[in-house]
């Protein structure tokens, strides 16, 4: 992620800010542009960016004006009243039920991160409604028992549709559930990130232009899907499931070895920006030649995967030092194998591929 400064005062400021914190300055952020904007009003519901010369107009997402769950911006000219981001949702949580609001303003928060890197990275998104092939979403919350037979709302993938239960937006729930899960992580943006993954296979790898490359790394995905997930939550992962596969999770089925695989490409790239625009140095004392790392280069547009890898190893050595001595779990509780890294080399090889981009392993 890139650090945003207001236009107005130079202050620092989050990616879901909706107001500078020392000026005071409304706060948008234009998809069009990727960058967060400080604005001034301009009349009619519309607002221009503060000090730029910029003469384009915007309107307030229309979830940013009446449920203040989003500060993204839409261009006045454009008929929808929602933003890039959020007219990919197709169901939103019922918001006359206590708590759900909070909630979805957690999941509207991550899932913007999730456009933003599918943006930078120049892969498609358009919303289901507009395009048959497109990305939506259902956030959706378990129904009440006293009244409903219906069972716990799965978070999952079908066809493009990306369903999250709201409960994973609950910190006490979801720590629950990655307790009883054995999962050594589980965020709501590792959610985001690994369902996308599902989406952007059927998209960029099973039409078939990559998928003789897919099978030779990650195994024949026509095998039954629900057979081989009964199978792995009935016996576990092979012993050995460390040195082929990210996760364990990620040995059920080529589709979960892909999308566990996808969620950690899109970790590396995020956070790596986020270090290279914090001008992170990694020059340890001790080993200073084998850790090293100073990430100077734009990881979204980096062809070469492994100047990736070179600069991600050393940070998340640091990040988990750090995490440790804080007295947390390692913020990447993950080992990377030399068949991890060559199949998420072939991950990047597939999105430098779609975005038009070549890459290099």
């Amino acid at each position: 992620m890139r650090i945003f400064t207001c236009q107005s005062c130079g202050q620092l400021l989050y990616f879901e800010n909706v107001a500078c914190t020392r000026c005071g300055a409304a706060l948008g952020f234009r998809p069009d542009e990727l960058s967060l904007a400080a604005l001034e009003a301009a009349g009619e519901g519309a607002w221009r960016p503060a000090g730029e010369g910029d003469d384009r107009l915007y309107r307030m997402c229309a979830n940013y004006c009446e449920h203040a769950v989003c500060n993204w911006l839409v261009q006045a000219h454009d008929e929808d009243a929602f933003c890039l981001a959020c007219r990919l949702n197709r169901t939103i949580p019922d918001l006359g039920a206590p708590g759900n609001k909070a909630l979805w303003r957690k999941l509207e928060i991550e899932k913007r991160r999730l456009v933003y890197a599918l943006l930078r990275l120049g892969l498609p998104v358009r919303s289901k409604g507009l395009d048959p092939a497109g990305l939506s979403f259902d956030f959706l919350a378990d129904p009440d028992p006293r009244f409903s037979e219906r069972g716990r709302v799965l978070t999952g993938h079908a066809e493009g549709l990306i369903t999250l239960n709201i409960a994973e937006a609950d910190p006490v729930m979801r720590e629950r559930m990655r307790s009883e899960m054995d999962e050594p992580y589980r965020t709501v943006l590792g959610h985001f990130r690994h369902e996308s993954g599902h989406y952007y296979w059927d998209r960029l790898v099973g039409d078939g232009r990559e998928l003789d490359g897919f099978r030779a790394l990650f195994g024949d995905e026509t095998q039954d899907y629900g057979q081989a997930l009964e199978r792995h939550h009935e016996q576990g992962p092979p012993p050995d499931w460390g040195e082929r596969f990210v996760s364990a999770y990620a040995s059920g089925h080529p589709w979960e070895d892909w999308a566990e695989t996808w969620a950690h490409y899109l970790h590396i790239v995020d956070t790596l920006e986020t270090a290279e625009q914090f001008g992170l140095r990694i020059r340890p004392r001790a080993g200073a030649e084998a850790i090293a790392a100073a990430p100077d280069f734009d990881p979204y547009a980096q062809p070469d995967f492994e100047r990736l890898i070179e600069h991600w190893l050393p940070l998340t050595f640091a990040l988990n030092s750090l995490n440790r001595s804080m007295g947390q779990e390692h913020v990447y509780p993950f080992v990377l194998s030399p068949t991890v890294i060559e199949k998420l080399a072939f991950v990047h090889r597939v999105v430098r591929g779609a975005s038009g981009e070549e890459a290099s392993a």
